[in-house]
């Protein structure tokens, strides 16, 4: 690899670290801030773990074409190198739009709370830095603006 090649790797990971948001019921966007919220609690009757999607956005794609075609511009000579290079540039598109999508996957928990107003509802969110539920355990849930979470 060159020079120019292995410096578009280090800027698309740099990109790609900078994507990467947090989705555990303790983390809060700027927008979330100052926002009033409805607090009802209840009784956890059910945890289980997930998986939360990954994105699959342009910088993984963009990042991956860059170094893909960069990478592929280096075989052959003539035309040939024209078709290895635009052949090189797709491929790394796809493999970085998976590559983006796997490093931005998250552990998280379907969590099953019957309320004290008897309803039952359901939250996912990312496991994160923030505490693992159990059933049983007495929690908050937090709502407004179509997104919940769950606190101790």
């Amino acid at each position: 690899m060159n020079k120019l090649t292995i410096a578009t790797a280090l800027i698309g990971s740099v990109l790609l670290t900078g994507c990467v948001s947090n989705l555990s019921g303790t983390t809060y966007s700027r927008a979330e801030a100052r926002q009033v919220q409805q607090v009802q609690y209840g009784v956890v009757q059910s945890a289980q773990p997930v998986v939360i999607e990954g994105t699959s956005g342009f910088v993984g794609g963009a990042t991956g074409a860059v170094v893909g075609g960069i990478a592929a511009s280096n075989i052959g000579g003539g035309r040939g190198k024209d078709i290895a290079t635009v052949l090189g540039a797709v491929a790394g598109g796809v493999a970085g739009k998976q590559a983006e999508e796997r490093f931005t996957r998250a552990q998280g928990q379907e969590i099953t709370v019957r309320l004290d107003n008897g309803n039952t509802v359901s939250v996912v969110q990312e496991v994160g830095e923030g505490p693992l539920f159990s059933p049983g355990d007495r929690v908050r849930v937090l709502s407004g603006r179509g997104a919940a979470r769950v606190t101790y």
